[in-house]
């Protein structure tokens, strides 16, 4: 397994934003995250990155400890948050070599070009990120995510701000990195997750509500959207 999480609850005060979640990810499994706003779904995925340090329980990526082995496990994950960081000042090519430098990557100007022409950014490589629009900012955060060839990769709302050409052209390089990575992605728009996930794993008031592969519940005729809606009302 690529990610195991086990019996993971956080705190904030008397508020208890996860509690008791387990789940796990197989290697090479593109799984989508769905959830209501504050479910808990952007907490789960920074304490799998490092970034959220858990009240209870444990997480392991790749067979390594979040808390114990937290810098072996950050060597292993790309991670793209909700709300995209980027140094407006700087250069498209000129930040995606600072963030390389970070992980000592050899041949870093190949990588860096290599990264441009995957995420679709070749045309706005040369301006300022501040001057790039929402999509193509996305795009930046993506190819950051991905520049050191990450084994697993944490993607909260990639897709955000996407216009409908670039969101197919998204979605497609996703698919396509997850033949060879693990991938766990939320968003709210369930048409992407039954178009790219194999898996959903619905979480509400932080607990897990649902885990179900994609192939079952269209088997059984049913719909995403429906069976989110159902289950989210159903703990309320």
């Amino acid at each position: 397994m690529s990610i195991v999480v086990s019996n993971i609850t956080k705190e904030y005060g008397k508020q208890k934003a996860l509690n008791k979640v387990s789940l796990s990810v197989s290697s090479g499994e593109i799984v989508g995250f769905l959830g209501p706003n504050g479910a808990g779904k952007s907490t789960l995925m920074k304490i799998i990155c490092c970034y959220l340090p858990p009240s209870e329980g444990t997480i392991k990526v790749c067979g390594l400890d979040v808390m114990e082995q937290s810098m072996e496990v950050r060597k292993k994950v790309g991670y793209l948050p909700e709300h995209n960081p980027l140094y407006l000042d700087m250069y498209v090519k000129e930040y995606l070599e600072f963030v390389g430098r970070f992980y000592h990557l050899q041949n870093l100007n190949k990588r860096v070009a290599e990264m441009v022409e995957m995420t679709g950014l070749t045309v706005e490589q040369n301006k300022k990120i501040g001057q790039l629009s929402k999509g193509y900012r996305q795009r930046v955060g993506l190819a950051q995510a991905i520049i050191h060839d990450p084994q697993v990769l944490i993607l909260d709302e990639p897709t955000t701000g996407l216009d409908p050409n670039q969101l197919s052209e998204i979605r497609a390089l996703i698919k396509e990195l997850g033949k060879n990575k693990t991938v766990m992605l939320s968003t709210h728009i369930m048409q992407e997750v039954e178009a790219i996930c194999e898996r959903a794993i619905i979480i509400n008031k932080g607990e897990i509500v649902a885990d179900n592969s994609i192939s079952d519940m269209v088997k059984k005729g049913e719909t995403l959207e429906k069976v989110f809606q159902e289950l989210t009302k159903a703990v309320k």
